[in-house]
């Protein structure tokens, strides 16, 4: 009899210890992983648009604007079009430099303490043929 409550109380003892490691590790597991959007410059149709015009991100993600038809383009956030009309923060996500080259890029990631909302952009040589985006941050 000694010996069975012996027995038991290891199996409890190691199945305690199983749960406690399985349970921590999930806790530190991050729940989700950031991805990348791309947004091509120069719709493929060969329209002066981004491609996605409208795009929601997750806090964390990125977004990679490719030149793809039509260049130059650019990336401009417009200062009154961003969460608290940030002027400081709609200048360290534009990118003002042409980009002329097929497939070069530009990459923004949203990090957590980015206020959440919409960011509007446009590329400044084609904005009056209506080439503007939004970015929805969402937390």
């Amino acid at each position: 009899m000694k010996l069975i409550a012996q027995i038991s109380r290891s199996l409890s003892l190691a199945l305690l210890t199983m749960v406690l490691v399985v349970g921590s590790f999930l806790m530190v597991a991050s729940p989700a992983s950031a991805e990348t959007f791309t947004v091509k410059m120069g719709a493929d149709n060969g329209m002066l648009a981004f491609e996605p015009a409208n795009l929601t991100v997750h806090a964390g993600d990125t977004v990679k604007w490719m030149n793809n038809k039509l260049p130059p383009h650019n990336i401009v956030f417009d200062d009154k079009q961003v969460p608290g009309a940030d002027k400081a923060l709609a200048g360290k996500l534009s990118h003002e430099q042409l980009m002329f080259s097929p497939g070069e890029s530009y990459e923004v990631t949203f990090s957590e303490d980015m206020p959440t909302g919409a960011y509007s952009y446009y590329c400044a040589p084609h904005r009056g043929a209506g080439m503007v985006g939004k970015i929805t941050v969402e937390g």
